[in-house]
C-alpha cells in the first residue's frame, strides 16, 4: 500500500477548503482517507495553515509520500526541514 499525504478538496463552488490527508494513493482524490491531518484554506488572506505536526511527522517517517502541493504547504511551515533534520541525525548514530 503506498500512502500519499495529499490535499482533499472542501467547501463551496468557487470557494475551496482543503483538508491534508493520509490516503492510499489508488483512491480518488476525495475517496477514502486513512486520516486527517490537517486543512489549508487559501481563499483567506493571508492563507489558512493548520498542521498536525506529530501525526505528519508520523506518516513521513513510516514512508508517506507528500504530493508537491503538500510538499510546499509542508515546507512553508518548516516541516520539511525538521523531518530532514531528524532523518540525517538518525543517520549519524548509525
Amino acid at each position: 500500500m503506498s500512502v500519499k499525504l495529499r490535499l482533499t478538496r472542501m467547501g463551496a463552488k468557487k470557494a475551496p477548503r482543503y483538508r491534508i490527508v493520509a490516503a492510499d494513493s489508488r483512491f480518488a482524490r476525495d475517496g477514502r482517507i486513512i486520516e486527517s491531518l490537517g486543512y489549508f484554506d487559501p481563499t483567506t488572506d493571508p492563507e489558512t495553515v493548520k498542521l498536525d505536526e506529530e501525526k505528519i511527522m508520523g506518516w513521513l517517517n513510516k514512508g508517506a509520500q507528500p504530493s508537491d502541493t503538500v510538499r510546499n504547504i509542508l515546507s512553508r511551515q518548516g516541516i520539511m526541514k525538521k523531518f530532514h533534520d531528524e532523518k540525517e541525525a538518525g543517520k549519524k548514530h548509525k
